[in-house]
């Protein structure tokens, strides 16, 4: 295999894998502009609505370590295809289904497929790649999967209104299967590993021999500087509830080994910065595009289907421009990136807090301002990975990823569901009771979140700088 080629196929396989994460995020966002024909197709008020996207976002939450720990022994690429299976299960179960409970049951098989995505392809990215093409390659695939959104906003329902509920949510499953079979061919763990079809048949093609990660010419102060820590770094963790009460024989309790690795992660203060950030800053975004974004702009603010649909456009590719810009500046000012996220945390405070006094309904200008701010939430969550991947050993990544990715989606997953709560506690839980004063009081309900996360982000901030002076480590 000639140089070109082999140059060539790293950016094959994250390409693959990225429209792959592309895809998991129209399955995720597939009622993003559909919450009012969902409430109609299946007779529900507010509080079932955000059930579809809560249990759903539940399960994505609660799958992010098994899964983490599934990827530390199977690799990104099984996951991935697993995941992507999965997806295509419950969007087909989603197309047939009538009744609200297996409507649910083919959210929580997409949730769990789309568990298994993101973190497989941020976990590939090492092995094929630069340390200096980390932190962009990151933000470029949060880019490309808010393209999955995008889709889910417009073109969606516009093949659900011209071919029904049915026909639109199979076509969804149709392009994941194409895509998985792609990915079959395509994708790979790295260097010198295959396929999924060259494994089934176990003959390792001349391809994946010879192929070479863009990363062997690494500069080795540069790795040196950003490599993980080592598991020396790490406080001594003695198998835990080993013994019992009386002072008997040491034995292993069932899932020792698990806590063990979660005490060790949870002892780093990065991890736990990073953990936080990611808290703190794409859960407006997700409630907003995810759920609630369509109604609060057409029954709240009483905006047309189609100038509600440009602004929700309009948050997605804003983020997608963020997430180019944030890219190369989080890596430039590694030191300060931080900082640079919590101020986009505090412009989103500060804009949904001038939607909240502004007399009366706000007007589109305001709104698209908020939409560009809060846009900005999505790729700077990514930036926790960067910061815990900084401070994790490369035994624990997976693990790692996976906890800190539970952090953004626990927080959208409840500011969703007290939404629809207090939206149904005013009694304006329908299409047909919607009015902008429910929506502000209920959006509100953002405010705590954004306070806890801030100081926890502040707290952690301090802990890890000092950590790093005492261990003579850089935050990058």
């Amino acid at each position: 295999m000639t140089t070109a080629h082999r140059n060539f196929l790293p950016w094959l396989v994250w390409i693959v894998a990225a429209i792959l994460y592309s895809v998991a995020i129209l399955n995720r966002s597939s009622l993003s502009s559909l919450g009012p024909v969902a409430q109609q197709h299946f007779q529900i008020d507010a509080t079932v609505l955000s059930a579809f996207a809560v249990i759903q976002l539940v399960v994505y939450a609660a799958m992010q370590i098994p899964v983490g720990l599934m990827l530390d022994r199977f690799g990104p690429t099984v996951l991935i295809l697993f995941g992507g299976l999965l997806m295509v299960l419950g969007q087909l179960a989603m197309a047939t289904v009538h009744e609200v409970s297996l409507a649910i049951a083919a959210r929580v098989l997409v949730g769990v497929g789309d568990a298994c995505t993101f973190i497989s392809v941020i976990r590939m990215l090492p092995e094929w790649f630069s340390v200096r093409q980390l932190p962009t390659l990151a933000q470029v695939t949060g880019l490309i999967g808010q393209m999955g959104q995008l889709v889910s906003v417009t073109p969606l329902a516009i093949a659900v209104g011209a071919y029904g509920w049915t026909g639109g949510f199979v076509g969804v499953a149709a392009v994941g299967l194409f895509l998985l079979l792609i990915g079959a061919f395509v994708l790979r763990d790295g260097p010198g590993i295959g396929t999924a079809f060259e494994r089934i048949t176990g003959r390792l093609g001349r391809i994946s021999r010879e192929a070479q990660s863009l990363g062997v010419h690494d500069n080795t102060a540069i790795l040196a500087a950003v490599a993980p820590p080592s598991t020396s770094m790490f406080p001594v963790i003695t198998d835990a509830y080993l013994a019992a009460a009386d002072g008997a024989a040491r034995r292993k309790m069932p899932g020792a080994n698990f806590w063990k690795q979660l005490r060790r992660l949870l002892s780093i203060p990065g991890v736990r910065l990073a953990y936080w950030v990611h808290f703190t800053t794409p859960f407006a975004l997700t409630c907003f595009v995810l759920l609630w974004g369509t109604p609060f702009l057409t029954g709240g603010v009483g905006l047309s289907k189609p100038v509600a649909g440009s602004l929700l456009s309009l948050a997605i590719i804003s983020g997608m421009i963020a997430g180019v810009l944030l890219g190369p500046l989080t890596s430039r000012f590694a030191e300060r990136r931080v900082l640079i996220i919590m101020a986009t945390v505090i412009a989103a405070m500060l804009v949904w807090g001038a939607v909240f006094a502004w007399p009366g309904k706000p007007p589109v200008w305001l709104l698209a301002i908020l939409m560009i701010v809060i846009a900005a939430g999505g790729p700077a969550s990514m930036v926790a990975f960067d910061i815990g991947r900084s401070h994790t050993p490369r035994s624990l990544s997976g693990f790692s990823t996976g906890l800190i990715n539970t952090a953004g989606f626990t927080s959208a997953l409840l500011v969703i569901m007290l939404i629809g709560l207090l939206l149904d506690w005013q009694g304006a839980g329908s299409p047909d009771s919607y009015s902008l004063g429910a929506f502000e009081w209920a959006f509100a309900v953002q405010i705590p979140f954004w306070v806890l996360g801030t100081i926890m982000v502040a707290v952690e901030y301090v802990k890890t700088r000092r950590w790093m002076e005492q261990n003579g480590r850089t935050l990058r």
